[in-house]
């Protein structure tokens, strides 16, 4: 069809979470500038989602409203069609996102006083979600090697083997470092839990944004042993950037835990719009989504290719997944909160700082390229001039 990725639209005044969060971070900062923090995208929605919401609610009467028998085959269609595994009916969990669905588990899974694993630096949510349930946290850090990270595996056994340990959140792919799992790495991960009595919730909200060149593995395609032992996280919300519309599908396999959490919760649907935008993105949007993703690769090349030759202090972890890249400035000898204030106010660089990650992301930031590529040049061309790397 050919979308259009490269036009700018002016998001000010919109009630944009991620550009209210700019006015307080950088406040000098010129309406021009656009930032690079939170994950959602500077793109026009699919027109195949906005026009059939339009239709939808042209003839729509807003009552009460729960999920249709369509809307369960374009999940599964999905599912199935992009990620080789059908999820059976009684798997479903629907729920208002990812984040709420894992406190919803939490809740149900877990004791207070009871330990949750998880790999750092990793998105920060997953910690609140630990504290909300009263659980503290086991970290094991990633190992850095080279331009990618690997799971420390000795120390991941250690830890799931901790008795006061029930329950491992695993982020894949992985956020902020960008590793798409390989299948051996999400087996073992799985197989460790199964062995240590731990449950494995599985977040795979950015399961189809796949750079060229890999292939990522849902824990939905496990062996029927781990599977039951595992509860597998997505939306459609990443994907095509619906995060107002607040829809997610989980899936948890194993029946006594899906009634543990059933129990808990009563009677819950989700809005009526998430229900259709979710149907309209998975039955009538992979082409705009292969667009998508066409573009973001050259984006992920134009800010490699930059700093590899302009500002070589600066490097970029290899992104397999995700559209964030993480970014080392580590050579730049600055402590977290000089980095942050020398960038934001001589290159006017709003980025998500790797010190909100947890362990091991002092020193790195993560940059959403999930924008017009004009905006990516300018931003480059702006830290350049910054001096920062002199």
């Amino acid at each position: 069809m050919g979308y259009d990725f490269d036009r700018r639209i002016d998001r000010q005044g919109t009630g944009s979470t991620k550009w209210k969060v700019k006015r307080f971070l950088a406040p000098q900062a010129g309406p021009e500038i656009v930032p690079f923090t939170m994950a959602d995208m500077e793109f026009a929605n699919a027109p195949e989602i906005t026009e059939g919401l339009k239709e939808y609610l042209s003839e729509a009467i807003l009552g009460y409203t729960g999920a249709t028998e369509d809307y369960y085959e374009a999940v599964q269609g999905w599912m199935q069609r992009r990620h080789g595994f059908l999820p059976k009916r009684e798997w479903f969990l629907e729920c208002s996102g990812v984040i709420p669905a894992i406190e919803e588990m939490l809740a149900a899974f877990t004791k207070p006083g009871e330990g949750v694993l998880i790999f750092t630096p990793v998105y920060n949510p997953f910690r609140v979600c630990a504290a909300h349930a009263d659980c503290f946290l086991a970290e094991s850090e990633l190992i850095k090697r080279g331009d990618t990270y690997e799971i420390d595996w000795a120390d991941f056994q250690e830890k799931a083997a901790d008795p006061r340990v029930t329950l491992c959140i695993l982020c894949s792919p992985h956020n902020p470092v960008g590793r798409v799992w390989r299948q051996e790495e999400l087996q073992r991960v799985a197989e460790i839990c199964l062995e240590q009595g731990v449950f494995l919730i599985v977040d795979e909200i950015h399961h189809d944004l796949i750079m060229p060149g890999y292939s990522f593995v849902s824990a939905g395609t496990l062996e029927e042993k781990y599977l039951e032992n595992c509860a597998v996280c997505t939306a459609p919300t990443k994907t095509f950037n619906l995060a107002a519309l607040k829809v997610s599908n989980n899936f948890i396999p194993n029946r006594e835990r899906m009634e543990a959490v059933q129990k808990r919760r009563g009677y819950y649907s989700l809005n009526a719009l998430g229900y259709q935008a979710c149907r309209l993105a998975y039955s009538k949007g992979e082409q705009w989504l292969l667009e998508l993703l066409a573009y973001l690769d050259k984006n992920r090349r134009l800010v490699e290719d930059f700093l590899k030759a302009e500002m070589p202090q600066i490097t970029v972890s290899r992104l397999e997944g995700t559209y964030l890249q993480w970014l080392d400035f580590r050579q730049l000898g600055l402590a977290p909160k000089e980095l942050s204030k020398v960038l934001v106010e001589k290159a006017q660089w709003i980025l998500d700082w790797g010190t909100n990650f947890g362990k091991g992301g002092e020193g790195f930031g993560r940059l959403n390229i999930a924008c017009p590529r004009s905006v990516l040049e300018e931003a480059l061309e702006r830290l350049q001039k910054s001096g920062v790397c002199r």
